[in-house]
């Protein structure tokens, strides 16, 4: 087991055990198992995925930092963290489309494009979250 804990600067998103968690990270995707070795690394925008025995959860994050520590310790610092359940789907596909469009406008301008990317890729991996635990609850429902 792995003792997870997510923190954003407004609150302690989540703490508790698990057995893997896969997270994105600027060199891709890595998933920390029990006695993983010491590592910090950057957090990007994107999904982690955290699994104990046949249950998930997933979390749409932004940028932040990971530190897996050599007792059994996973610390994700981002600077949002949102479970699907949080996400307002209408809200997140609005954001989605002014940074596609800013992207598109300033392309000329490297800062306000990459701040437009970067924004990009947050809100669609809220949008991800967000569907997938629309389709799990959807499907919980019909069973």
């Amino acid at each position: 087991m792995i003792h997870f804990k997510l923190i954003t600067p407004e609150r302690v998103v989540l703490e508790k055990d698990a057995d893997s968690i896969t997270l994105p990270t600027q060199t891709g995707e890595i998933t920390v198992l029990s006695h993983h070795l010491p590592l910090i690394s950057n957090l990007v925008a994107g999904e982690i995925r955290l699994k104990t025995g046949n249950e998930e959860e997933v979390f749409a994050v932004s940028n932040g930092v990971i530190e897996v520590k050599p007792d059994n310790q996973l610390v994700v610092l981002a600077d949002t963290a949102e479970f699907g359940h949080e996400v307002d789907l209408e809200r997140a596909e609005q954001a989605r489309e002014k940074a596609q469009k800013l992207m598109q406008e300033s392309y000329k301008d490297e800062k306000v494009f990459a701040d437009a990317a970067a924004s990009l890729e947050k809100h669609l991996a809220r949008l991800k979250v967000a569907r997938k635990h629309k389709s799990r609850k959807r499907a919980n429902i019909e069973t």
